[in-house]
């Protein structure tokens, strides 16, 4: 008896290595798929920005990349006694303006140096509302809780989605052949909009990537919203929010990109290093016996086989951990 859909996901043209440097920029959902990534030890950096929901904050974070942009302290604006900038997360936040603007730069160097060597670009759209500052019009990525009189929102139309992201794409081409993106669309509801309107802005957005997707030969898509939305179907699969995916339900998801997304080599060490990260998080209550040295040991000699075999991994704190005596 089936129980539920099917959704056949075609493989990537491509499909992702421990070689790759992989950005990820986006939602919050951006977020799960990167830390799973980079605990199974892939080469990540993930939101530089911090998170994003909307397309224009997106296409604005990589064009600043692509462009080495720096911020300066004119870019910073004060409110509840933290220095802000419109463009990035609260995470960059700061009661002290000059440590905002280093924290902010030091990314911005950052990224700027990945997005030159970034095999793909993973991008997980939210939102198609996009909020302007009244005062001048500027796009903003983040509220930063400033009163709401202080913005017009708007629901982007496809083509100005398909237009940002095309040109921002363009740019990344020019300066970087060889990378691909893969778009993504968040499962997590925006419910502050409301049902009807967040449907509607989902809609935007989906119409959007596909398009991308036929228009340029490096871009796919991945139905992490699908998977969630049409086939799991369920408020168990959600927080008690109802708005955000659980880890059953992220756990789903991940379990189809490793499946569609990460090519069988790559998942064949997947293993190896799931292994040794287990085995590293191990807390015994006697580390003094022989047999824990042996346990250390062991692993110590795995982990140096596996760094040989994938000399572009990081195991620096591993082989640390397994050494220390």
């Amino acid at each position: 008896m089936q129980l539920s859909l099917t959704l056949d996901i075609p493989q990537l043209n491509r499909p992702l290595l421990y070689s790759d440097n992989v950005l990820l920029i986006g939602s919050c959902f951006t977020e799960h798929i990167a830390d799973r990534l980079a605990h199974h030890k892939f080469k990540v950096l993930q939101n530089p920005h911090g998170i994003l929901f909307n397309p224009l904050s997106v296409s604005q974070s990589l064009d600043s990349y692509i462009d080495t942009k720096m911020y300066a302290e004119d870019d910073l604006f004060c409110l509840n006694e933290l220095w802000n900038s419109w463009d990035h997360h609260t995470r960059f936040s700061h009661t002290d303006r000059t440590a905002a603007l280093t924290s902010i730069n030091e990314s911005q160097r950052s990224a700027a140096a990945f997005v030159r060597e970034a095999d793909w670009v993973i991008i997980t759209l939210g939102s198609a509302f996009q909020y302007y500052l009244k005062e001048n019009g500027k796009p903003v990525s983040n509220n930063h809780r400033a009163p709401a009189q202080w913005f017009e929102k708007k629901l982007l139309s496809v083509e100005e989605i398909v237009n940002s992201l095309t040109n921002t794409i363009e740019k990344l081409k020019a300066i970087n052949p060889h990378a691909r993106v893969l778009f993504t669309i968040s499962p997590v509801r925006h419910i502050r909009d409301g049902v009807v309107d967040n449907n509607r802005s989902k809609a935007r957005l989906i119409e959007a990537t596909h398009l991308l997707c036929e228009r340029i030969d490096q871009v796919q898509y991945f139905p992490a919203y699908e998977l969630v939305i049409d086939i799991l179907r369920d408020y168990r699969y959600y927080d008690i929010d109802f708005v955000h995916p659980n880890y059953m339900a992220t756990t789903y998801v991940w379990e189809h990109f490793v499946k569609t997304c990460i090519s069988p080599t790559a998942t064949e060490t997947m293993q190896q290093v799931l292994d040794i990260m287990t085995a590293k998080s191990h807390r015994t209550r006697f580390p003094e016996t022989e047999a824990h040295r042996k346990f250390k040991a062991s692993y110590l000699a795995k982990t140096r086989a596996l760094q040989e075999r994938n000399p572009t991994m990081d195991l620096t704190e591993e082989l640390r951990y397994f050494a220390e005596s």
